[in-house]
């Protein structure tokens, strides 16, 4: 509509050209000799005129389109931007006198001032953080970034953010790249399908390490006595510290490649909260590991005759290593025999005693139920179950309202389920039902299954990185922080974001531990060389470089299309003032005559 704007001029020239009635007057002839010596000129006038306001319309109106093209247009097509910022647990270490991650932010506030406000910005960061909208909130988000206490995922971090500029709809569509480069994290390809990518990584070595990769009680339950293990990487020899609650156990130096025993029997009792350190260098977070254990007396077990040789040597083992006593209070007992809780309740031997059983269950208040024995050789899924087999089963059926954790499965189906006061096993701990009992881990499961699932206030030690999901054991309903706060736990809580010890909590008792420490792996500052990183990126037309000014001058690089607003709206004005010009001259001339 506005290019229709074109008219008018053509229309004031043609109406210069009307011919209008022609007097003579003899007082204007000179005037007539005087308009035919310079018709030439004027019409050369009037035409350039016409064609520089024509061309001034144009110009505004196709300025107005906004249009993008081949041309050497000011700025940069409006562009969507996702920074992704490695603020893993290896950026912490100390580099040229300051953390990596500082210069790493740094580069990331440069692509985020490079933009413009026509431009969309995201900023993510590896423990899944996504800051949008305005440039100024993108740009204190990345002043804020800290330190994420683990590995955290850098390749969804990549994936999301080329999801982002994709959804936005713009035709650019960039994500660069700010990282470490740590070999451990760029372990496997990443690609980005057709959006740009521009990666800048440190030049030169990554600074030496020292890390404890592994801190652990053994068992995590005490009777009192028990043994700390612990493990350093060390490029040198460096001090240590073992500890447990406000009691140092040890102290020493560790050497690379050796593992640090102690054992001990402290006086204290419930759960507590240890720690092994090393001396500081320039990775300070992963000087220090934590554990936990639960100190107290042996949990008093009574095995049924009717439950087998197998489990009845099993226990001996754990007593003769002060894990269990014998007593009544735990019975470990075919599900048909038991007369209480706790209990390990096991499927009957004899399938004839299947009803029997049920009804047991059904007595103690468990949700549970044996259904009928199947007689197939069937892997068993779970964690430490790798290549047990089972012969007879009997698949757990849930009942309505059940609640409980399922600890293995056979043939898709409940094999192991474990509850409030109960664990029930679906086959017999015999051979020629499945040969769990004959397995090395045998032994040391069921004092852990004893300990953490039957032994009162004892239960479960987990182990998770930080921010990662975990699964919160039933009837577990609060998680108390190392300075004492508790928030509320949901089926569905991830693991705290800061490494240390925090307890479980069923009401104000302390029921089991999460212990929440950094990937080993994090702990290898190793980096990959530009090639192999090149290699790993598999976008076309990637950008890998460690050239900081080389990165910045990717950015908004998005080819040679640019936006022709400005060039076009500057023409305008030029051939308005082209136009202004002539007017002027000629009115000069005018006035002269």
């Amino acid at each position: 509509m506005l290019a229709g704007a074109v008219a008018i001029p053509l229309f004031l020239h043609l109406r210069r050209r009307r011919i209008e009635n022609k007097v003579d007057f003899p007082a204007v002839r000179y005037l007539e000799r005087a308009e035919k010596e310079n018709v030439r000129q004027l019409k050369v006038r009037n035409l350039l005129l016409m064609f520089l306001r024509i061309a001034a319309v144009l110009a505004i109106a196709f300025a107005a389109a906004r249009p993008i093209g081949a041309f050497f247009g000011a700025g940069h097509v409006p562009s969507a931007l996702a920074i992704v910022l490695d603020n893993s647990l290896s950026t912490s270490a100390i580099v040229n006198g300051q953390p990596l991650l500082a210069t790493l932010r740094e580069r990331a506030l440069e692509a985020a001032n490079a933009a413009s406000r026509n431009d969309r910005v995201w900023l993510v960061t590896v423990d899944g953080t996504v800051t949008g909208g305005s440039l100024d909130a993108v740009r204190q988000a990345i002043t804020r970034t800290d330190v994420h206490p683990g590995r955290g995922d850098l390749a969804n971090a990549i994936t999301r953010g080329a999801g982002l500029v994709v959804g936005s709809g713009m035709e650019g569509r960039q994500v660069v790249v700010a990282t470490d480069a740590q070999a451990s994290t760029w372990n496997a390809p990443i690609a980005t399908g057709d959006v740009r990518l521009s990666v800048l990584a440190p030049a030169g070595e990554a600074p030496r390490n020292r890390a404890v990769v592994l801190a652990e009680a053994r068992p995590s339950r005490w009777t009192p006595r028990g043994t700390v293990v612990a493990r350093a990487q060390l490029p040198d020899s460096a001090t240590y510290r073992i500890a447990l609650g406000e009691r140092t156990l040890a102290r020493g130096t560790a050497r690379g490649g050796e593992d640090l025993t102690v054992r001990a029997a402290p006086p204290e009792r419930g759960w507590q909260a240890g720690v092994v350190e090393l001396e500081p260098d320039e990775l300070r977070a992963d000087d220090t590991r934590f554990f936990a254990v639960w100190l107290g007396a042996a949990p008093l077990v009574r095995p049924e005759p009717t439950a087998g040789p197998f489990l009845r040597t099993a226990v001996d083992a754990l007593v003769q290593d002060a894990r269990v006593a014998l007593g009544g209070d735990i019975a470990l007992a075919p599900a048909d025999g038991a007369v209480r809780l706790p209990a390990l309740l096991l499927a009957p031997a004899d399938p004839t005693r299947l009803g029997a059983a049920n009804r047991t269950l059904e007595r103690l208040g468990l949700p549970w139920r044996f259904g009928a024995p199947r007689r197939d050789e069937t892997a068993v899924r779970g964690d430490k179950f790798d290549g047990v087999r089972a012969t007879l089963r009997y698949p757990l059926e849930a009942q309505t309202g059940a609640t409980g954790d399922t600890l293995a499965t056979a043939g898709g189906a409940p094999w192991i389920v474990a509850g409030d006061g109960f664990v029930i096993i679906g086959s017999p701990l015999d051979p020629a039902a499945t040969d769990l009992p004959l397995r090395a881990s045998f032994v040391p499961w069921l004092g852990d299954i004893i300990a953490q699932r039957l032994a009162g206030t004892a239960s479960a030690d987990l182990q998770a990185a930080p921010g990662a999901a975990m699964r919160v054991p039933s009837g577990t309903d609060g998680l108390e922080a190392p300075d004492g706060q508790v928030t509320p736990l949901t089926a569905s809580s991830n693991a705290p974001s800061r490494a240390g010890v925090y307890f479980l909590r069923r009401g104000t008792a302390r029921v089991g531990a999460l212990v929440v420490n950094a990937e080993p792996e994090e702990s290898d500052l190793a980096r990959l060389p530009l090639a192999t990183l090149r290699d790993r990126v598999r976008t076309r037309d990637a950008l890998v470089t460690a050239d900081a000014a080389e990165w910045r001058r990717s950015l908004f690089n998005l080819g040679a299309r640019r936006p022709l607003q400005l060039p076009l709206i500057l023409l305008a004005l030029a051939l308005l003032a082209a136009e202004t010009l002539v007017v002027r001259r000629d009115e000069r001339r005018r006035s002269a005559a």
